[in-house]
This record gives structure tokens, C-alpha cells and sequence, in this order.
């Protein structure tokens, strides 16, 4: 009875490693890896805001309503429960997406006004952090694109014959990605190529 016991479990593995088992959970796993980095990424990004706002205050004391667009929508972002469950919620997916667009194009119309400051742009302090939200930008499309891609994966894989049967006994379901709507907000935010200097002035005459 108990050879019996083991042979059935084992035929359980071999069926179920055929049927996709075994990679439904790899490539669960490698979406939760991607989704960390999709969140370490965006938190890098809004810690960089405080000392990106208080630096720009210093030279653009007039510029208030952007200081206050920058910081409502990092609160906004803060707001927003982010857990494991989120990417498995469209809804939720959908609003932390809304509110990271959001502060992209705040951020990007601070840069704007920075264009007006040649002090500011000449600032260290000021020249670092324009760095960094540089390189931090760049990780969160790198960071979100391979999210994109590992969603894709793993949704592919439980949708397709035999693997959606298994996919159904176990409880593996299709996950939300981030949708083309928000894709294409933040492709069309205004942007600033942070780390190309904005052309010089024409010269005038006096």
C-alpha cells in the first residue's frame, strides 16, 4: 500500500510538471520579482522629491504652484496601499499607475521651470539630484517594461491547453498589467531630457 502511495505521487509530479505546474509557479515568481522592482524603482523616485523641491525653492521662490503640484502628488503616490495582492487587483493596479503618472509630469514641469533659472542650473546641489532623477527614470521604465513583459509571460502560460486546466484546479489566475492608456500617459507627459543642456539663448543686440 505504501509503494502504491508513492508511485501515485509520483505520477501526480510528472503529470502535473507536464501540465505546467511547475512553470506556473516559476513565472509567478519572476512577476513578484519584477513587481519589487517596479516599486523600488517609483520609491526611489519620490525620495528624491523633497531635496528636488526645497533645492528649486531656493532659486524659484515664485514658482509655487508647481512646488505644490510636485508635492500633492507625492503624497498622492504615498496614499496608495501598494501590497503583493495589488498586482493581482485591476483596480488598485490602475490608480497606483494614475498616481505615479501623475508625479512623472509634475516632476517633469518642475524640470521646465528650472530651464528659467540659469543659477539653479548652475547649482551642484541642484546638478546631482537632476542626475539622479535622470538615472532614476530610466530604471523605472527598464523595471516596468520588464514587469510588462513578465506579466505577459505568465499570462500566456496559464491560458494556454493544457496548462488552463491546471491553472484552474491550483487557483492561478490571469494577472492585470499595466494597461495602454497608462502606458501612453506617461510616454506623452512632458518631458526633459535631463541630461541634455537646454540650448543656448539667441543673442541680442543692445
Amino acid at each position: 500500500m505504501k509503494t502504491l502511495r508513492v508511485l501515485v505521487l509520483l505520477l501526480l509530479v510528472v503529470m502535473l510538471s507536464g501540465c505546467g505546474y511547475n512553470a506556473m509557479q516559476k513565472q509567478d515568481e519572476a512577476v513578484k520579482a519584477s513587481w519589487s522592482e517596479v516599486l523600488n524603482q517609483y520609491q526611489r523616485r519620490a525620495d528624491l522629491v523633497p531635496n528636488l523641491v526645497n533645492t528649486v525653492k531656493g532659486y524659484a521662490q515664485h514658482e509655487e504652484k508647481v512646488f505644490v503640484e510636485v508635492t500633492n502628488a507625492r503624497a498622492k503616490v504615498g496614499s496608495i496601499q501598494v501590497n503583493a495582492d495589488t498586482i493581482n487587483d485591476p483596480e488598485k493596479l490602475k490608480q497606483f499607475q494614475a498616481a505615479q503618472g501623475e508625479l512623472g509630469s509634475a516632476l517633469s514641469r518642475l524640470m521646465v521651470v528650472s530651464e528659467n533659472y540659469p543659477q539653479l542650473k548652475a547649482d551642484g546641489l541642484f546638478q546631482n539630484l537632476q542626475a539622479q532623477l535622470e538615472g532614476t527614470e530610466n530604471r523605472v521604465t527598464v523595471a516596468r517594461n520588464r514587469y510588462v513583459q513578465a506579466v505577459q509571460q505568465y499570462n500566456q502560460l496559464i491560458r494556454t491547453f493544457p496548462n488552463n486546466l491546471t491553472a484552474k484546479m491550483f487557483g492561478y489566475k490571469v494577472k492585470p498589467n499595466f494597461s495602454v492608456d497608462n502606458e501612453k500617459a506617461i510616454s506623452t507627459a512632458p518631458t526633459v531630457d535631463f541630461g541634455t543642456p537646454a540650448p543656448a539663448p539667441a543673442a541680442t543686440t543692445h
